[in-house]
């Protein structure tokens, strides 16, 4: 069954966006956007977040739950407010408190219901093809990129890379671990075969018990991965990993700005 929905988390407030960039030169809309750290809402011709709802849309996806947070609610209600969506019907869910991923996906609860749904971040824009590719299963899945690829394909330095998960695959091409800020051991032991997790997700709604379940990281929060190795602790859930193709744009600070914006040149966007 072809997922119809998804969950994106617009929550957090970017503390390093809101960092000031050495020689980096912004207009006056995206720096009052990097200031504010609501990097969803960075013009890059249109702001991320209505590139990303119009891949969505491309993907077949036709619902969308948009999880806030305190610093991030009134600006994107009031931006959307201003759109008339075409192909997308779109809701909030507001995180009280940043407590974490698995806590934004579980204030999404109540519109969540008993159907099977896509969770992606609200500051990366992933390729149509991904987001098709995993919503086509029809269960929970994730997709993984090959490192080279965020490289070449898209916008993420090499350096950038060891900051984000790894993926633990088996021979049969199911998810048997996270492995978050992996260090050199982690990544020789993976070798080749070193699948990047960018947070683009399939769930059926048992991640939602996972989550409830999850303990609170050592900073205090409620992590996405570690609701993911209770959903898959036995008798669970497996999950399979989807090869990753094309290119993920990335906002991680200032500095990704301007070669954000040089690619979505000329870019229609259409909800």
């Amino acid at each position: 069954m072809t997922v119809r929905r998804a969950v994106v988390l617009a929550a957090g407030r970017g503390t390093r966006m809101q960092a000031a960039a050495a020689g980096v030169v912004l207009d006056a809309a995206q720096t009052a956007a990097a200031d504010a750290g609501i990097k969803a809402l960075i013009p890059v011709g249109r702001p991320l977040l209505e590139h990303l709802l119009a891949a969505l849309a491309d993907a077949g996806i036709t619902e969308v739950c948009l999880v806030v947070g305190p610093s991030t609610s009134a600006a994107i209600r009031s931006h959307l407010a201003t759109l008339r969506p075409t192909r997308l019907v779109i809701a909030f869910a507001e995180q009280t408190r940043p407590r974490g991923t698995a806590d934004a996906l579980l204030a999404a609860a109540d519109w969540i219901g008993d159907a099977p749904f896509l969770v992606l971040n609200a500051d990366n824009l992933y390729p149509v093809a991904a987001i098709r590719a995993v919503a086509t299963l029809g269960g929970d899945a994730v997709v993984g990129w090959p490192p080279d690829v965020l490289v070449t394909e898209g916008n993420i330095p090499p350096a950038r890379i060891r900051h984000f998960a790894l993926l633990d695959v088996d021979r049969d091409g199911m998810l048997t671990g996270v492995v978050e800020k992996p260090d050199d051991a982690e990544w020789r032991r993976l070798g080749d075969r070193a699948l990047v997790g960018m947070n683009l997700w399939a769930f059926t709604p048992a991640i939602l018990d996972a989550c409830r379940r999850t303990p609170p990281s050592v900073r205090g929060e409620l992590e996405l991965p570690a609701a993911v190795r209770l959903l898959m602790a036995p008798p669970g859930h497996r999950v399979r990993v989807v090869p990753g193709t094309g290119g993920v744009l990335d906002l991680s600070s200032r500095y990704d700005i301007g070669a954000v914006a040089a690619r979505l040149a000329g870019r229609t966007v259409r909800l």
